[in-house]
């Protein structure tokens, strides 16, 4: 059996509670197109879901909650996954991935019996706030078909956790570290898994979390469906195609660093002393914001100072409890806060609509982190700025990464109040 259920191995550390690895370091490229079957994506365009071989129960209760017409990479995958082939999938962040791989393991696992801590089907994610959402989107799709759903993350009560897979739980939307607790204590088994997803698997190679997810992995039956989504397919992610993946029909719909069409870049340069100050005016905007922070000591100090300035304003970070982070994405989503101040291992776990403006007030450190943070706008087709604050000794450096990552960038040369500030962001006086 596996080193997982040895209670001498070390307890695996959790991509959701350990806020180290915020600065992601640049990677090589992919060399996934090699071990993957030929890229079969051409897309026909589709009206319904129901064109697509999804049972008339889920169809119908996509139609209830306003979805009627799938995604690109919906109508591309879909018809594979249901016919059970492994799914290599790759689209940018809003594309409508999870319900591509969401929708066909609902399907398959629907008419399957669940038994006690032995669950059907497995979603691994890196981060607690990308659990939270994948969940929050597949749930009442999967109670239209009788299943139950339940979220394992660090930061929650472990004993609930394990209450609900002695009922038995149809799917586990999981982070490794968790899971990989469970399973120590024997809490849950996955030799009964059908179809296991892998989401953002790139950002779970990015953290360090390779090992423990090869881990999980082998305690998956190898007759199990994989299905592998992510907004890029680099680094490590080679390593689980080959070792766990079936003749995977590969689905790209974008190049890895593709920036999102509707999407505007722009790089303020300001001098260092008036740096707080232009970003505390382009908080004052109106409209969704939301600026990033490479740590969680700056994520805190920016939100503070914008929040003394009249702004309702707030940190997201990796050192807050779950319940604080789980409070504070509930209100920026309902329009409680209009700016949230976020660090990088946030990034993924944000997905919210209408959000007009990105806000690098630190700049990442590689084009990977730099797209990742802009995704948060301009989501399905929306339109959005994406703002970086430089100094001066900075250009250079954020010039290269523009380059790197595919992006075409306009420089401003802005003090506090220029018009070009209020023009580009609707950016405000500070009170």
């Amino acid at each position: 059996m596996t080193a997982l259920l040895d209670p001498a191995v070390p307890v695996f550390p959790e991509s959701d509670i350990s806020d180290s690895t915020e600065n992601t370091p640049a990677n090589g490229q992919s060399v996934v197109a090699d071990v993957a079957a030929e890229d079969t994506t051409a897309f026909v365009p589709v009206s319904t879901f129901g064109e697509l071989g999804l049972p008339k129960a889920l169809v119908a209760a996509l139609n209830r909650s306003g979805i009627k017409e799938p995604f690109p990479i919906q109508a591309a995958t879909i018809p594979d996954a249901l016919s059970g082939c492994d799914i290599l999938g790759r689209g940018s962040t809003g594309s409508g991935k999870t319900l591509a791989f969401g929708l066909p393991m609902i399907a398959r696992i629907a008419s399957l019996p669940v038994l006690p801590k032995h669950p059907r089907g497995l979603i691994l994610v890196p981060t607690r706030e990308l659990a939270m959402q994948v969940s929050d989107e597949l749930e009442p799709l999967g109670r239209s078909l009788g299943l139950h759903f339940k979220t394992v993350v660090g930061g929650t009560s472990m004993s609930r956790q394990i209450e609900a897979l002695q009922r038995g739980v149809d799917v586990l939307v999981a982070t490794p570290g968790r899971l990989a607790d469970l399973i120590r204590q024997r809490a849950c088994f996955l030799d009964d898994i059908e179809v296991v997803v892998l989401d953002e698997a790139d950002q779970m190679a990015d953290m360090g979390f390779l090992p423990e997810v090869t881990a999980l992995l082998e305690l998956v039956s190898p007759a199990a469906q994989t299905l592998l989504f992510s907004a890029t397919l680099d680094r490590d992610v080679d390593t689980l195609v080959r070792q766990h993946m079936h003749d995977p029909v590969r689905h790209e719909l974008e190049p890895a660093t593709s920036p999102v069409d509707t999407m505007e870049h722009h790089v303020f340069v300001v001098n260092r002393e008036d740096k707080p100050t232009v970003a505390t005016q382009i908080a004052r905007r109106e409209g969704r914001t939301i600026m990033f922070c490479r740590s969680q000591l700056g994520a805190e100090r920016v939100a503070t100072n914008i929040a003394e300035r009249g702004v309702n304003a707030r940190a997201l970070h990796g050192g807050m409890s779950q319940n604080a982070r789980t409070r504070t994405m509930a209100d920026f989503k309902e329009g409680r806060i209009d700016v949230l101040v976020a660090t990088d291992v946030a990034a993924r776990g944000i997905h919210v609509d209408d959000v007009t403006l990105v806000v690098h007030v630190d700049p990442p450190e590689d084009p990977k982190a730099y797209l990742h943070r802009a995704g948060r706008t301009a989501r399905a087709g929306a339109t959005g700025r994406v703002v970086t604050l430089v100094l001066r000794n900075q250009r250079k450096s954020m010039q290269r990464l523009h380059q790197q990552a595919g992006v075409t960038a306009t420089e401003h040369d802005v003090l506090p109040g220029d018009q070009t500030l209020i023009d580009l962001t609707g950016a405000r006086a500070t009170r």
